[in-house]
């Protein structure tokens, strides 16, 4: 028992007590801010690697966004990103900050199905398929449910098979080889199920968009529940985007 308290002292808390209001370091890059400042469009165009940034009027997408944070360097007083990490939305459009816009992220309530809320509010088991990742996200959604973020505190777990999921989680780009796994995943989670992107890989195909590898008709055939941006995506950023999909946040 000494020992137990001279490490609780010494270290503090193993966990975050209210994973909805903590605050990151500065160093993380959230959802970013464009300002009205005058800059050269041309050369903030090409800075961006994956064409994430748009004019007329300027936009980043954060389904493209790797967040290198170039842009932000080379103009930031166009271009700040902020440590706000609940990013997450049911709307793919909503990803698209556009210049002056500085409102928060959230999962829109009208596009829930109803179902999400009556079923999946309490409990949500979840079966996560890597579909060619780099593992950076798959890194990211197991420090979830590590002791610090705890995401089982909420009844939110990933299980072993897909049958007994309530549906499913999807990282990396879609390749051609994952093409058909997926499907029999998802075919085996039973109805009624859900789909999650996290990371730009699963939104948009990130670095990889346009390859001959990718094979990403399977987002063509079903609605995705759940887009949670990031690269990789952050742990606070997964379970504030759960929470708000599944619940009502207080």
């Amino acid at each position: 028992m000494y020992n137990n308290l001279k490490i609780l002292y010494h270290q503090g808390k193993q966990f975050i007590p209210d994973v909805t209001s903590v605050k990151v370091p500065g160093i993380f890059r959230g959802r970013p801010v464009i300002s009205s400042a005058k800059v050269d469009e041309n050369e903030l165009l090409d800075i961006c690697p994956v064409n994430a940034i748009s004019v007329h009027p300027l936009c980043i997408d954060l389904g493209k966004c790797t967040f290198c944070g170039e842009c932000a360097m080379c103009f930031p007083e166009k271009i700040q990103f902020t440590t706000d990490y609940k990013m997450a939305t049911n709307t793919r459009d909503d990803l698209i900050i556009k210049e002056g816009d500085d409102k928060p992220l959230s999962v829109n309530p009208e596009k829930v199905r109803k179902e999400i809320h009556s079923l999946f509010g309490s409990s949500l088991k979840l079966r996560q398929v890597c579909s060619g990742g780099d593992n950076s996200c798959e890194w990211e959604l197991g420090a979830a449910n590590n002791v610090q973020f705890d995401m089982g505190r909420f009844g939110i777990e990933f299980v072993a098979s897909p049958r007994h999921a309530d549906g499913i989680v999807i990282t990396g780009p879609l390749t051609e080889n994952m093409a058909e796994p997926l499907q029999i995943c998802y075919h085996a989670v039973p109805e009624p199920k859900i789909i999650v992107l996290v990371g730009t890989d699963a939104i948009s195909g990130g670095i990889f968009a346009g390859s001959d590898a990718i094979n990403r008709s399977f987002l063509d055939k079903y609605p995705v529940d759940l887009f949670i941006p990031g690269n990789p995506a952050h742990p606070l950023t997964i379970i504030n985007g759960l929470l708000d999909l599944t619940r009502k946040m207080k």
